[in-house]
């Protein structure tokens, strides 16, 4: 068994008396002195023992304390506090990626009289070497010394050759409304958006690109309005290729993307329903045109404006329409006959009381407006269509 030692006052007798009163009980009458110790506390277990604490062991210094390398102060926000800022805080629109570096810039072109002239003069080289080899007859025999092709001749041939290639193969027709995307293995060279007669690198592949105003119509979409109801919307797009280095090298076509567009706007936007106001269709149109040119500016397409042409329900929504208009009908109808019914019904008993032509009580007055009601009801319903 283990006994742990508790510090108890010296000046407690020894003799201490075996009998302890109860608090609340009766107190033996006795000597001061044995009172007042049998009011000090005592030790409850007659096996404990009491131990001394060195004195050094209380007042020896404390160690040092080590240096403690502090960390910058951090900050940090409620989990609820976060939550509710991260759900207000609108997230920015995704923005593909492009390549910085893919700019449109303007092409090194020269203007066609210079091709033409470097093609006929390969072409008046080659006559002359020609003359100079002895393929042309010469006016002056022996001047060019004798015939026969041989070495310099044919230097001359390709260098000749190659110039009027060059001329007339680089030779290339600018028009108003196209231009030219050049590329040399690969690698994008610039833009031609110059019109009329010009030279261009027969090296380079050459590509042309319409950057006129477009329409595009596509096929009916889905859509949703306000409320959340199904509708289809053909929708009339209206734009152009602006960039022609990132049109044409960074989208394959560009109606599809233009179509993938409209179908991502149009989850986002509430389209306004068939019928709606003019204010309302308008900011339709704003919104729908804000996030397709957001999303095409990237890759070098303009959209001026995003319309819908046509909207309708979906074929769903619309025979479920149809269906309750025409129970709305019907309901209008019948109310119209029973409310005429009752009214012919009431005309008729009134006016044979009133002349006295019957004497009515109750019980007769219900079961004649019960015949009449059957009466002017079946003559109704045959008379209708």
């Amino acid at each position: 068994m283990t006994t742990t030692a508790s510090p108890v006052p010296e000046d407690i007798p020894e003799n201490v008396p075996d009998h302890i009163p109860e608090p609340g009980g009766p107190v033996d009458a006795g000597p001061p002195d044995k009172a007042a110790a049998a009011a000090r506390p005592v030790r409850l277990i007659h096996t404990e023992a009491t131990t001394e604490i060195p004195v050094h062991l209380l007042f020896r210094d404390a160690p040092e304390p080590a240096p403690v390398r502090l960390s910058p102060a951090v900050v940090t926000r409620r989990p609820d506090e976060g939550a509710q800022n991260t759900a207000e805080r609108p997230r920015p629109p995704a923005v593909p990626r492009i390549d910085p570096e893919l700019v449109e810039r303007p092409g090194r072109v020269l203007p066609g009289l210079a091709g033409v002239l470097a093609g006929m003069c390969g072409a008046a080289g080659c006559v002359a070497t020609s003359w100079w080899a002895g393929v042309l007859p010469s006016p002056l025999p022996g001047t060019f010394g004798p015939a026969g092709l041989g070495p310099a001749r044919w230097a001359a041939y390709a260098g000749a050759g190659a110039l009027a290639l060059f001329g007339f193969g680089g030779l290339a027709r600018g028009r108003t409304g196209r231009a030219w995307v050049l590329g040399l293995f690969g690698r994008y060279r610039g833009t031609v958006r110059r019109t009329g007669l010009l030279w261009v690198n027969p090296l380079l592949l050459r590509r042309r690109v319409d950057v006129r105003l477009r329409h595009w119509r596509g096929e009916p979409m889905r859509a949703a309005d306000r409320s959340g109801v199904a509708l289809r919307v053909t929708v009339l797009v209206v734009w152009r290729v602006r960039d022609t280095a990132r049109a044409t090298l960074s989208v394959e076509d560009h109606e599809a993307y233009l179509r993938a567009c409209v179908e991502a706007a149009l989850v986002r936007v509430p389209v306004a329903a068939p019928g709606a106001g003019k204010g309302a269709v308008e900011a339709a149109q704003d919104a729908l045109t804000r996030l397709v040119a957001a999303d095409t500016a990237p890759v070098g397409v303009e959209v001026f404006a995003v319309r819908p042409v046509r909207v309708e329900y979906a074929p769903e929504v619309a025979a479920a329409m149809h269906r309750r208009r025409i129970a709305a009908l019907d309901a209008q109808h019948r109310a119209s006959v029973l409310g005429s019914v009752v009214d012919s019904v009431e005309d008729t008993v009134t006016r044979l009381t009133m002349r006295g032509l019957v004497e009515l009580d109750d019980y007769e007055r219900k079961v004649l407006v019960k015949d009449l009601t059957v009466a002017f009801c079946a003559g109704r319903g045959e008379a209708g269509p």
